[in-house]
């Protein structure tokens, strides 16, 4: 499916640029569905340094499963560089994942939108950690995250600087059912 996206997103002026320098982009699922959404949470509204920091701390002290996350220590948990929110954000992921069962099957016959209306009923998941779920550990090839900064500044430096969230939801109705490698795509222009 790669190949066919980039062949898709290669017709587009916007994009066909970005195509061109990078070749196809693959969506790789998670192998591991909360982990993956752990890194999503603790990714929320900081900076790519210190998620990343962040992120090291927390999975080298704790084994990073719903049963080990709600076992440990919430002072433990902060003091690896969770704020009391992610605290709570992880713990109650944790919760969900063991009350529902979480795993591809369960949410395989689902669609987007069913998939982050069930995420959102978490608390501390909210579209932009659930979009992040849908691309990372479920691979959906149509995700447009808007939500996400990288995105936006990608579609500022390719598209127009002038652009608000509404207007780039619209611009990348023509990248269906590829978005979430647009979004690929997007993250490279961001980075430059």
């Amino acid at each position: 499916m790669h190949r066919e996206a980039a062949d898709a997103l290669a017709s587009d002026d916007t994009l066909a640029p970005l195509v061109a320098e990078h070749g196809p982009l693959a969506l790789e699922p998670a192998d591991d569905l909360f982990e993956r959404l752990v890194v999503s949470i603790i990714r929320q509204q900081v900076s790519m340094d210190a998620a990343a920091a962040i992120r090291e701390r927390v999975f080298e002290r704790f084994e990073v499963t719903p049963a080990a996350v709600l076992a440990a220590d919430e002072d433990a948990l902060r003091d690896a560089g969770l704020s009391a929110a992610k605290v709570e954000y992880v713990r109650a992921a944790a919760e969900r994942f063991q009350q529902r069962d979480y795993d591809r099957d369960f949410f395989a016959d689902l669609s987007t939108e069913d998939v982050l209306a069930e995420l959102g009923e978490i608390r501390g998941i909210g579209p932009w950690t659930g979009k992040m779920f849908c691309l990372f550990c479920l691979g959906r090839p149509d995700v447009f995250p808007v939500e996400d900064l990288g995105v936006r500044k990608g579609m500022w430096q390719v598209a127009d600087s002038d652009m608000s969230r509404n207007d780039m939801v619209e611009r990348a109705e023509p990248w269906r059912p590829y978005r979430s490698y647009a979004a690929l795509y997007l993250w490279r222009a961001a980075d430059g």
